[in-house]
């Protein structure tokens, strides 16, 4: 190589670093660099191609491109194959080549499409830093068929250059990504605190919500699903996607089922695979112009086994979705201190209804009932007084008040009862059977399945059970009741059965005469279940409360 062409090439090689070293946004970097190389080496054409870790390509530069190239906005390079991406794809070019002839511009001119510019050959140059590769570069010329090898040696430096700058710029883009995924994920956090201030103990409306928060807040995150546990799979419960919420769209099934269950037993966000994350692009209509990775994991339930959150991100590089784990990871803690924090406001509203009723039954039995237990010895008292030869009206008068004075003691006893129950420690069944006993009903008890019912879920049943008792006392004419309790693996079932009269028809509840019934049913609602009673004359009255258990309280 001679004096001239060594300073040519120093020059180009200064001139391609000194417009690296100044640039930060990808694509202007390479549409300028690749224009300064063609200047400089007497080139006339160039593009260049970046690919991903699926080795999906993206056309993103050229330079004076032929019109067989160009026409339908340069449609032939943004689809189908050629030799060098093969070669790219398939780990086998390493170094600057020359490439026969361009496979893009042979298919132009067998369909005749449009003029080549008499460019049939380029030269392939794989851009790449000593960490990774990021694509390739081709370069050409009219009537140039051959490169020599000071040439192929020049646009290999050049192709260092610019792979050294894509790495600097992947990892300024990585950094601004994180901070600004950092920043939405604290945004996230302080409205899912609001919202949850908002929602009461109700943990249904903090899990509706969260998926559509996620993907209002992050903008890098197209779509957000939420499956919860639903006998032995999952369930969708809802979907954000497109700027709008559903609760259908993707079945927890297929690819996806093993992807549900491998995030169920991680602490950590699992990433989907390839054909993993194909399902959930047909699930959500995208065509991958979107959805670039997916992460699985794991956020806090109604019960026992946890629901899983699918968040599907847009970052195409590595370390994009390195990033997206590590914020996905921090808004999952945002979400399990949320609903751990709503799930401790509820028990703590729950303990302080108990103390409330503790002391009103104090209350009660401190004031009222003594008042008519006294008032009760005082009309026993005179009775006893009237009776014998001054026996009248009077006499009767009083016995009727010593009478209704008695009735009133035992419902204030029984409703003392019922403000501070007895014997639940002992299990629902036992403390059913107990305040049935008290209610001189005997009561024949059933149970179906082991499993530890929450705090809240008990006392629910437990009020609907005591209703339902009452109900027989009032109403069947009987003295007997069946209660079965079935503890399936997604819900609890109460059911109370009594062969007595009947007559209490499943119709609205309005009135003072069916309180009781709407107050059952209300009870049962409130935590995502269901109370029905079906009851005709002659056949009795049999009252069914179903709660779920393994899911969100809707």
């Amino acid at each position: 190589m001679n004096n001239s062409a060594r300073m040519q090439e120093l020059i180009t090689l200064k001139t391609i670093a000194e417009t690296l070293n100044h640039s930060s946004t990808l694509q202007p970097m390479l549409q300028n660099v690749l224009g300064q190389l063609l200047d400089l080496t007497g080139l006339t054409t160039g593009w260049i191609f970046l690919m991903d870790t699926s080795h999906e390509y993206e056309f993103v530069a050229d330079r004076n491109l032929p019109p067989a190239l160009t026409y339908r906005d340069k449609q032939p390079m943004k689809c189908g194959s050629c030799w060098c991406v093969d070669k790219y794809r398939g780990g086998r070019l390493h170094n600057a080549v020359n490439i026969l002839n361009c496979k893009r511009l042979e298919d132009a001119e067998e369909q005749r499409t449009a003029d080549t510019g008499g460019i049939t050959h380029h030269a392939t140059v794989p851009l790449r830093s000593a960490e990774r590769s990021y694509g390739l570069m081709n370069v050409a010329a009219p009537g140039k068929n051959h490169f020599t090898d000071s040439e192929l040696a020049l646009l290999q430096s050049v192709a260092l250059q610019i792979g050294g700058a894509l790495e600097r710029i992947r990892l300024f883009e990585a950094e601004q990504r994180r901070a600004r995924l950092f920043s939405k994920a604290g945004e996230f956090g302080g409205e899912l605190a609001k919202m949850a201030a908002g929602a009461g103990t109700r943990l249904c409306l903090v899990a509706d919500r969260v998926t559509r928060l996620i993907g209002e807040t992050f903008a890098d995150w197209p779509v957000a699903a939420l499956f919860e546990p639903e006998d032995d799979g999952y369930s969708l419960r809802s979907l954000y996607s497109g700027s709008s919420l559903s609760r259908e769209g993707i079945a927890a099934d297929g690819q996806l089922l093993p992807l549900l269950m491998k995030g169920a037993a991680s602490s950590r966000p699992v990433r989907a695979s390839a054909t993993e994350l194909a399902e959930l692009r047909r699930g959500t209509g995208d065509n991958g112009t979107r959805l670039k990775a997916a992460f699985v994991a794991t956020v806090p339930s109604w019960c026992q086994q946890p629901a899983v959150l699918i968040i599907g991100c847009s970052g195409k590089e590595e370390e994009a979705a390195q990033v997206d784990a590590v914020v996905i990871e921090a808004v999952v803690e945002h979400i399990t201190v949320t609903l751990e924090r709503v799930k401790l406001e509820e028990q703590q509203r729950l303990l302080t209804r108990l103390e409330e009723r503790n002391r009103l039954a104090r209350d009660l039995h401190d004031s009222v009932s003594q008042l008519l237990f006294s008032l009760s010895l005082t009309a026993k008292g005179v009775e006893s007084m009237l009776t014998g030869e001054n026996d009248g009206p009077a006499a009767a008068a009083v016995r009727d008040m010593h009478q209704l004075s008695q009735t009133a003691l035992q419902e204030m006893r029984s409703l003392i009862r019922q403000l501070r129950p007895a014997g639940l420690e002992a299990g629902l069944l036992a403390a059913l059977q107990e305040y049935g006993a008290m209610l001189r009903l005997e009561v024949r008890a059933e149970m179906e399945g082991v499993s530890q019912l929450p705090s809240l879920i008990e006392e629910t049943l437990w009020r609907i059970g005591q209703e339902a008792l009452n109900n027989v006392v009032k109403h069947a004419g009987i003295g007997a009741a069946d209660i079965r309790l079935r503890l399936l693996p997604d819900r609890a079932v109460l059911r109370i059965a009594d062969q007595g009269r009947g007559g209490a028809q499943e119709r609205p509840v309005t009135g003072v005469a069916h309180y009781g019934l709407a107050n059952m049913r209300h009870r049962a609602e409130l935590q995502g279940g269901s109370c029905t009673i079906a009851s005709s004359p002659g056949n009795g009255t049999v009252v069914e409360a179903v709660i779920p258990l393994n899911r969100f309280s809707r």
